[in-house]
């Protein structure tokens, strides 16, 4: 049976289609102060609050707790960030086991990175073996990263290990830290318009089956959302 014939939609029409597609401007100014607070951009967040002329959604100070924390975890200075996330909220660690197993293990990857092999044996007996007992998951994350400690620079080191000390890694427990405070504030993890692109990005993936429609998605976009997902 022949495949059915897809439609053509040309550019004009298509973008005759967006135009007639109605935002309202605040709307649009929501959005935009959405993404300058989830992504932590506190001075832009607070001209944009004045210029807009829209009431500010959190504390702005916030905005800054929550990215001083952020680099300190990408720097690897992981007991200055938990000092910072208890200062800020205490509740955030006591009442996620996950994460403070998350942030335990990034200490013990950083100490196995400075060549502290005697600090990072010491801190692992002491306070992730006991977590890995009660969890297989925790339990599997302590055998990968001790595996570190087996493979040293080897070439053969799998990359699953490897990662470990890239600084995606970093940057990946850093994202972890920031959703849960975000959410420990009842604000969304990630920003509104971030998950607006990534359905329309889906959207147009669907009409491609059944439609020739000119790009919308761009690949400029596409790298913007796995840049954003880091």
């Amino acid at each position: 049976m022949p495949s059915q014939q897809k439609a053509k939609i040309y550019q004009q029409e298509w973008e005759r289609r967006l135009h007639d597609v109605q935002v309202s401007k605040d709307d649009l100014n929501r959005l935009v102060m959405d993404f300058l607070v989830i992504e932590g951009y506190k001075s832009t967040a607070e001209e944009f609050s004045k210029e807009a002329g829209m009431d500010a959604p959190v504390d702005f100070d916030s905005i800054e707790n929550r990215m001083n924390i952020r680099e300190a975890l990408q720097r690897g200075d992981v007991g200055d960030a938990i000092t910072r996330v208890n200062d800020l909220n205490p509740e955030i660690l006591d009442t996620n086991p996950s994460l403070y197993f998350r942030l335990q293990q990034q200490k013990l990857i950083e100490f196995i990175r400075q060549g502290q092999i005697a600090e990072a044996l010491q801190f692992a007996q002491e306070e992730l073996a006991p977590r890995g007992e009660e969890s297989p998951e925790f339990l599997a994350e302590l055998e990968r990263t001790m595996a570190l400690l087996a493979f040293e620079s080897s070439p053969m080191m799998p990359s699953s290990v490897s990662e470990l000390l890239s600084t995606a890694q970093r940057m990946k427990t850093a994202a972890e830290v920031n959703a849960a405070i975000l959410e420990s504030f009842s604000q969304g993890k990630e920003a509104k318009l971030v998950g607006l692109l990534r359905l329309l990005c889906w959207g147009e993936a669907l009409l491609e089956e059944r439609a020739d429609l000119p790009k919308v998605c761009s690949v400029q976009s596409w790298n913007w959302l796995e840049l954003t997902d880091e």
